[in-house]
């Protein structure tokens, strides 16, 4: 595992953090009072940011599925990993593949204090943790080699990451980057916060978050297909959530007529 620097004298407890305010929507105990202000502010205006955020969660749990039986992935590059929470995604995985390997990589400091969880492997598998920022494409590719062998497919997860990149950030160059590093047959997976649907909500969420110094951008329908340039996407595309592969639910009931302010997709690089 990286970073040696005590994280409890790095993490700032005088602005919400996304992974911490995320924490609160799912119940977590690992965030503060500024977080769940403005938790509790958005879920003023929007009802449904809790089911939001556990919808993005179950998500990532169905795709993680989908990678593991249907594409056959046994290594993980998780960007923007968060606090964790019960099953994470090297869970899913190694029950489906008990030899697959995942490196999770986040910037708050807090969840490197929970690295830990993060790390209980298979003996068959291995697992990582980076402590770092998306913005910093090199370092995270330059430790993900020490576990991760690419020659080797590999599953990119960018959940609810990008729309926390201002186009100043230049995320379609981060991505892309990481893409690169890729080797043929693997697969980037996205999901990406959208006004399309539900405009006043979202954007009185952006201003919010704003007010709390973090930048929420959402995209539109072709925005965030514009991420996947270049790749094959798996049907059935660029869609709401609720709508990619709800036969591989396991435990959550996913609505398909529900409105969620939020895209996800998975694509195959060739």
């Amino acid at each position: 595992m990286t970073g040696t620097e005590p994280a409890a004298a790095r993490i700032d407890t005088s602005k919400p953090h996304p992974a911490r305010v995320y924490d609160w929507y799912l119940g977590g105990k690992d965030n503060y009072p500024v977080d769940e202000e403005l938790g509790r502010q958005i879920m003023g205006v929007d009802g449904t940011a809790k089911h939001v955020a556990q919808t993005n969660r179950w998500f990532m749990q169905r795709v993680t599925r989908w990678m593991a039986r249907e594409a056959g992935i046994r290594q993980y590059l998780d960007i923007g990993t968060g606090i964790p929470t019960e099953p994470n995604l090297h869970q899913i995985a190694q029950t489906a593949a008990p030899e697959s390997r995942v490196v999770y990589t986040d910037n708050d400091p807090i969840v490197l204090t929970h690295a830990s969880a993060l790390l209980r492997s298979t003996p068959e598998g291995a697992t990582d943790y980076i402590q770092a920022d998306v913005r910093a494409p090199a370092r995270i590719l330059e430790q993900a080699r020490k576990t991760l062998d690419f020659t080797r497919p590999v599953s990119l997860s960018l959940v609810a990451l990008t729309h926390f990149l201002s186009d100043d950030d230049r995320p379609y160059d981060l991505v892309k980057e990481l893409v690169d590093a890729l080797p043929s047959g693997s697969h980037l997976v996205l999901s990406q916060l959208t006004a399309d649907l539900d405009p006043a909500a979202v954007m009185r969420g952006v201003q919010m978050y704003s007010a709390g110094g973090v930048t929420l951008a959402p995209r539109t329908h072709a925005e965030v297909t514009r991420f996947f340039d270049g790749l094959q996407l798996v049907e059935p595309g660029v869609v709401q959530l609720t709508q990619w592969h709800p036969e591989l639910a396991v435990g959550e009931s996913v609505n398909e007529d529900a409105v969620i302010s939020l895209y996800g997709a998975v694509a195959r690089k060739p």
